[in-house]
C-alpha cells in the first residue's frame, strides 16, 4: 500500500532500530554466561565474602541429595552454572534463554577460599525403628538377680541446634553436656573420638554454624534392671501384648538403651519394629500393647483420642485408705521434665482418677486404679494428694516433700528447693536412675576449662587419651542412616577384636557401682487391663497385691 507523504519514514526507522537490537541480543546471548560467572566471581573475591551452604529452612530442592552430611563441598568453587534443564542452543545459532529456577529451587553457591563450608542436612526418616545391626551391638548377663548390658562404644549424634549457632565447641560442651569435664573432651578431641560433619575436630574453639552435624564417640554403660522376663500375654496378626515387669523402660531414653523393652524383645524374642500403643512408666508393671503395624497403631490411638479405652490398675498404698469410692479431679503440673516430677496446681491439666479400696493389711492398702484421663505420673500424684502415696514410691512417698508429704497439696517449699532435696536425697542413696539423672546432671555450672577433673588430673587424661588413640581402630565411624536415633559404631561390636568392656577414657569404667537390689526395683504399682471396643486384655494380679501379702 502507498503511504501519503513522508508518513512512512517513521516507520521504517523502527524497523531498523529493531533489527539492530535483535542483532545485538543474538550476540550478547552467546557470550552473557561466560561473562556473567567472571564478574559474579571477582564482585565475591572483592568483598572477601563467599555464600554460605544451603540452610535450614530452603525448601529442599534437588541439592538437598546430592551432598550426604560428612562431604562437604570444596570451598572457593565458582557459582554453579545454568541448570541442565535449560533449554541448548537450537540449530540456527539462537540461544533460548535459561530457565529460572523454580519454587523450591536456587543455584547452590559456595563458600569463598577458607571458609568452613556446611554440608546440606539429610532427610529423616519418619518413625523409629530398631534392626539387627543395633541389636547387635552388645550383650546380656545376669548376676544377683539382675539384667546388666555389656558396655560397649556408641555415637551420639545431633544437628548443631539453633541456640549452639555462633558459639564454639568448647562453650557448648562447657554450658550442656557437663556429665564430664572440659579436661574430659579436650582428650577426647586428641583421641579422635569427636567429629563434625564427619570430620575429626582438632580444636574445640571451632565455631558451630547452622546444619553442622556432630559426632560424638562414647563409652556406654547401663543401668541395671530386673531380671524378670518379659512374659507374652497375646500375639496376633496386629498386636503384640506383653507383662512388663518394673524398672524396664518401654524403648530407648537417658541412659537406658539395651535393657528396654523394645530390645529385649527384639533380641530375646525377634519380634522387631514395634509400634508402643500407649506407655507405662519404668517403675510400673503390667500389660503393656503394641502394634505390629502403622495402620493398627493408628487405628488404635484413635480410639484413644476418641476415649474408647479403658485402663485398670492396682497399687499399694500407705495407710487405711477409705471403703468408698474415692474420685479425685486435681489438675496436674509438671515440676520438671528432666527429673520428671509432678504435682496438684491450678494451672494444671485437667485429669480425673477413680480409686476402690480392695484390701486393708492393717499397715498399707490395696486400692484398684481407673484413670480416665492420661496425664504423667496422673495416679501416683494423685494419690500423695489423697494423703496415700504408693508404699515404696521412690518420688512421691519421699520426705523431700515435706512434714506432710504432699497431702492436700501442701508444700512448704518453692519447686527449686523441692528438686534439690529430692536430688539430693537420692544422690545420698545412690539411686539418681529412679529421677533418670546421672551424677554430670547435677553440676551447678560449667566447669572450668583449666580446671583437673573431679577425678583425674589433666595430665592423667592426656596419657589416656594416647591410649585412647591406639585403640581408634576398634572404634568405627557409626553407620549413616539417619533415621532420627543415634547408631552405635561398628569394629569394636563386628569384629571383637578388642575388649569394648573398658576403655581408657570412661569414667564409669572407674567406678564399682552400688547394685540395687531387686526387690528396690519394684514399685507397687501394676497395669492390670487394658480394654477396647474389640480387645480385652489383662495381667495376673502382683504378689505384693494379694491379701496374705506381708511388709518386710
Amino acid at each position: 500500500m502507498w503511504l501519503g507523504g513522508r508518513s512512512w519514514l517513521p516507520v521504517l526507522g523502527q524497523v531498523c532500530s529493531s533489527l539492530r537490537c535483535l542483532a545485538f541480543a543474538r550476540t550478547w546471548g552467546a557470550c552473557r554466561g561466560p561473562m556473567a560467572e567472571r564478574l559474579s566471581t571477582g564482585a565475591e573475591a572483592a568483598s572477601g565474602l563467599g555464600a554460605p551452604a544451603q540452610q535450614n529452612g530452603d525448601a529442599g530442592g534437588d541439592a538437598r541429595g546430592e551432598q550426604p552430611p560428612g562431604h562437604p563441598e570444596p570451598a572457593g568453587s565458582e557459582v554453579e552454572p545454568v541448570s541442565g534443564d535449560a533449554k541448548q542452543p537450537s540449530g540456527n545459532g539462537e540461544r533460548a534463554p535459561a530457565a529460572a529456577p523454580g519454587p523450591g529451587k536456587r543455584k547452590k553457591r559456595r563458600g569463598a577460599v577458607g571458609e568452613r563450608v556446611v554440608p546440606p542436612p539429610k532427610k529423616r526418616r519418619a518413625g523409629v525403628s530398631f534392626g539387627d545391626e543395633h541389636f547387635a551391638e552388645t550383650s546380656y548377663y545376669f548376676e544377683g538377680g539382675l539384667r546388666k548390658v555389656r558396655p560397649y562404644y556408641f555415637d551420639f549424634r545431633t544437628y548443631c541446634k539453633g541456640r549452639w549457632v555462633g558459639h564454639s565447641l568448647l562453650h557448648v560442651f562447657g554450658t550442656e553436656f557437663r556429665a564430664q569435664p572440659l579436661a574430659y573432651y579436650e582428650a577426647a578431641v586428641r583421641a579422635g573420638r569427636l567429629h563434625l560433619n564427619e570430620e575429626p575436630v582438632q580444636d574445640l574453639s571451632i565455631v558451630l554454624k547452622d546444619n553442622d552435624f556432630l559426632r560424638n564417640t562414647v563409652h556406654r554403660h547401663e543401668p541395671p534392671v530386673t531380671a524378670e522376663p518379659i512374659r507374652l500375654l497375646a500375639e496376633n496378626e496386629d498386636v503384640v501384648v506383653v507383662d512388663k515387669p518394673s524398672s524396664i523402660p518401654v524403648h530407648p531414653c537417658g541412659r537406658f538403651r539395651h535393657n528396654t523393652v523394645i530390645f529385649i524383645l527384639g533380641k530375646e524374642h525377634q519380634l522387631k519394629e514395634l509400634h508402643p500403643l500407649h506407655r507405662l512408666d519404668r517403675l510400673t508393671s503390667g500389660v503393656l500393647m503394641f502394634a505390629k503395624t502403622a495402620a493398627v497403631s493408628e487405628r488404635i490411638h484413635e480410639q484413644v483420642r476418641d476415649r474408647q479405652l479403658e485402663k485398670e490398675y492396682v497399687c499399694r498404698v500407705a495407710g487405711e485408705f477409705p471403703a468408698e469410692e474415692v474420685t479425685c479431679k486435681e489438675p496436674i503440673l509438671v515440676v520438671s521434665y528432666k527429673v520428671g516430677v509432678c504435682r496438684v496446681d491450678p494451672q494444671g491439666k485437667a485429669c480425673e482418677s477413680v480409686f476402690q479400696r480392695l484390701s486393708y493389711n492393717g499397715h498399707s492398702s490395696v486400692v484398684r486404679c481407673r484413670p480416665l484421663t492420661g496425664r504423667t505420673h496422673q495416679i501416683r500424684v494423685h494419690l500423695q494428694f489423697l494423703g496415700h502415696p504408693i508404699l515404696n514410691d521412690p518420688i512421691y512417698n519421699s520426705a523431700a516433700w515435706g512434714p506432710s508429704r504432699g497431702r492436700g497439696g501442701h508444700i512448704p517449699k518453692t519447686d527449686e528447693e523441692l528438686l534439690r532435696d529430692l536430688v539430693a536425697e537420692h544422690q545420698a542413696k545412690q539411686s539418681l536412675d529412679v529421677l533418670d539423672l546421672c551424677g554430670g546432671d547435677l553440676c551447678p555450672g560449667p566447669p572450668d576449662s583449666t580446671a583437673p577433673s573431679s577425678e583425674l588430673s589433666k595430665d592423667c587424661l592426656e596419657e589416656m587419651a594416647i591410649s585412647a588413640q591406639k585403640m581408634d581402630g576398634a572404634v568405627e565411624a557409626a553407620p549413616r542412616d539417619l533415621d532420627g536415633v543415634p547408631v552405635a559404631s561398628g569394629k569394636a561390636t563386628k569384629t571383637g577384636v578388642v575388649n569394648q568392656e573398658t576403655d581408657p577414657l570412661c569414667s564409669e569404667c572407674r567406678r564399682v557401682p552400688q547394685d540395687p537390689s531387686p526387690q528396690d526395683l519394684v514399685m507397687f504399682l501394676h497395669a492390670l487391663s487394658y480394654k477396647g471396643p474389640d480387645f480385652e486384655y489383662h495381667s495376673p494380679m502382683p504378689a505384693w497385691a494379694r491379701d496374705d501379702w506381708q511388709e518386710h
